[in-house]
Formats: C-alpha cells, structure tokens, sequence
C-alpha cells in the first residue's frame, strides 16, 4: 500500500454508507495524483450471471462525457463511409480495414459499422470480440445513422455489461470533473441500470454502489438516499 493511498484511506469510515454528495466530497480530500484519475461506478446486482436471461447490457450517453478521447473506426463504404469521415470517425474502411487489423493496426477504441458492412466485419471477428470491441445493433454501434453513432461514441456515449461476479463497473469521468458532473453521471447511469433491468430478476435488484479513483481506496453510497431500496 503506498503512502499516499494509505493516507487517502484516512478520509474513508468503511462502516459508513455515504449519500452522493458526501461521496464526491470524500473523493475530492483523497491524495492527487500526478494524472486526472478515472472515476469509477462498481454497481452489484441481484441478478444471477450465470442465467442468459439476466443479463444486464446497455449504453447511454454520459451528460458530461467520460473526459477521455475516443478513437473510432467505421466500417463503411461509398457515401455512409465519407459520412463517417465528415463526422469526425479516426478510421474508415473496408476490406483494407480488415487487413489491417489481421495485421495487428489496431489504432482505435471503439467501432461502428453499417448493416451491410457486418458480413465483412465477421472476419475479424474473433480479434475484436475478446476486446469488446465488435459493433452490436443493441448498443447503437450497427446502424445506418453513421454520424449519429460517430458524435455520440466520441462525445462520451458508454457501455455497460454485467460481469461474472454480477457487478457492472462503468467509468464516470475524471476527478477534475468534481462532485456535481460526476454526480450528474452517475444518476444517468443508475437510471439505465434501473430501466435495463431483467423481467426475471426478483428480488433486490440493486444490492451496491460504490465510487473509487483509479488509485484510490472506494466509497460506498447509501441506496437509500439513492430512492434503490
């Protein structure tokens, strides 16, 4: 444990639920970095992993953004391809896309593509899969509306998905952001959580929240004041 990490500890009680506000507070007296640090959301579900049919998935736009620039590659041809290059995508093509990424050039975040561009897409398949990294129609990222996909990915639309542990961390934004953005973030995120949740979940579907910076020690929120329990 380093020293700064244990001295940010001093400002956490670990028996105590905080309410947002307090949250963001107790995260902005933690040690600084020498970088704007990522602020994480870990939210644990009361849905089984293990059952297809609670699988909890979604993307939403952040109000604030994510603070972290975002390359995206297109798949697309003819008009829909200069589509994609007047909105600002870092990375458009074809079949020399697919060469190119068999070939190891891997120089973006996220990829778009359009409908009659999957059939390509399949080819790399199993490279951009593992990375969680293949366009999906649920998430917006298979569509015709190239520009519209392009703008929102790169203005700070997210993905969520359920892990194995059945915990669905997201990143919120920066810590430079402060409390009232990032408060702002995380309600938005809450509320697709909410919205995204399984018809065959019973139970507590919200079992935990909690914020932490990329190296710093978490804060756990009251679900209460959240209007979860």
């Amino acid at each position: 444990m380093s020293k700064k990490y244990k001295k940010s500890t001093e400002h956490v009680d670990t028996n105590k639920k905080y309410s947002v506000a307090e949250a963001f507070e107790v995260l902005s007296k933690f040690e600084a970095r020498k970088f704007d640090e990522t602020v994480d959301a870990a939210v644990r579900l009361g849905v089984d992993p293990k059952q297809g049919d609670q699988n909890v998935r979604g993307a939403i736009g952040l109000p604030h953004g994510t603070g972290k620039s975002v390359r995206v590659a297109v798949f697309a041809k003819g008009p829909k391809a200069e589509e994609a290059k007047a909105a600002g995508a870092d990375v458009v093509g074809a079949d020399d896309l697919v060469e190119a990424i068999l070939a190891g050039n891997i120089n973006f975040d996220k990829t778009i593509a359009t409908p009659d561009m999957m059939a390509v897409v399949s080819k790399v398949a199993k490279v951009l899969g593992p990375r969680g990294m293949m366009p999906n129609p649920k998430l917006g990222t298979v569509t015709m509306d190239v520009s519209k996909a392009v703008k929102e990915v790169k203005g700070g639309k997210i993905e969520f998905k359920l892990d194995k542990a059945g915990i669905v961390h997201v990143a919120i934004g920066k810590r430079s952001f402060g409390g009232d953005k990032l408060a702002d973030n995380l309600k938005t995120l809450l509320d697709a959580l909410v919205k995204a949740k399984p018809a065959t979940s019973k139970g507590v579907y919200v079992k935990g929240v909690a914020i932490s910076a990329t190296m710093s020690p978490s804060v756990r929120l009251d679900l209460t004041q959240l209007n979860l329990i």
